[in-house]
């Protein structure tokens, strides 16, 4: 199969189950309700050693938001439900409550599981914290130096999928990376997924395991092209430079959908060679994504 001349080989990359759950928050401007987003995700890429996987998934339409606010929808990941809620009040309380004019709801109302987040971030309030109705969602009111900040009771969270994942190949690392970029651009326009590495981009691609006893993931060494002298580059000698753009999601169509995207876009630049994708024959998730299935 091929896109624009550019090779889709065929092969799947593989998730493995996570909790996730949606955010959405708002504040008086795009710049400030965005800040808040970005310090919420920070150090979330994997749980190799992130205690979260966590990213800004899009910005919300103006009707998407109950106080009409602009707002952008995150996600935070997690093995357990657990972690997951310990995220939720951490990252909330320490990066979105401390936000200038930020407002926090719930990004999926209708998921059974649901955590009172904002019902105990509301002892903040020392003793002067309400409960109220405001724009038809319960929410506990924390009075802060600027005014109130306002949390949904209840966050969302669903049974999700980490790990869908795809390869861009370039002949060199300016193409690969404009394709990346066009990529993550792409998939930010769609609904339920984020891509949690920097920019939506993984320069390090990793394998399960290593040499080193006390590591469980060390370099991808068969997409290294600098290792071509070693020996264990298996990267045809056309392809100079490879990024890969992991994708988290509330479900498996949400996912085939972003790599769809995805995908098509960075097969619009000039340079990149083959799309391929990351797998572990099975043995790290059951959630297998075709690249010719989804792309046919």
């Amino acid at each position: 199969m091929e896109i624009n001349g550019v090779e889709i080989e065929d092969t799947f990359a593989e998730g493995f189950p996570i909790k996730v759950a949606r955010v959405l928050i708002t504040a008086i401007t795009e710049r400030w309700a965005m800040e808040a987003a970005r310090e919420a995700t920070g150090f979330g890429t994997s749980v190799i050693m992130c205690p979260a996987e966590a990213g800004i998934e899009r910005m919300a339409k103006r009707s998407e938001t109950p106080d009409g606010r602009p707002g952008v929808f995150i996600q935070i990941c997690n093995m357990s439900y657990k972690n997951l809620e310990n995220s939720l009040l951490s990252r909330i309380g320490q990066c979105v409550l401390t936000a200038p004019t930020t407002a926090v709801f719930n990004g999926i109302p209708e998921a059974e599981k649901q955590f009172d987040t904002g019902a105990k971030l509301k002892f903040f309030g020392d003793g002067f914290q309400k409960e109220a109705s405001y724009c038809e969602r319960g929410v506990c009111i924390i009075p802060v130096m600027s005014g109130d900040f306002i949390v949904e009771e209840k966050i969302g969270a669903v049974d999700g999928i980490a790990g869908g994942n795809f390869f861009i190949m370039a002949e060199n690392q300016a193409s690969a990376l404009m394709a990346a970029e066009a990529a993550v651009d792409a998939i930010r326009e769609e609904e339920g997924t984020i891509t949690p590495f920097p920019g939506g981009v993984v320069a390090s691609g990793s394998k399960v395991g290593s040499r080193y006893k006390f590591l469980k993931a060390s370099t991808n060494v068969r997409f290294c092209p600098t290792l071509r002298d070693e020996g264990v580059c298996t990267l045809p000698q056309e392809i100079g430079a490879s990024y890969e753009v992991v994708i988290n999601g509330v479900d498996r169509e949400a996912i085939e959908r972003s790599m769809r995207s995805g995908i098509k876009a960075a097969c619009t630049v000039p340079g990149v060679v083959k799309i391929s994708a990351g797998n572990f024959e099975g043995k790290l998730g059951p959630h297998l994504f075709g690249l010719h299935e989804i792309l046919g």
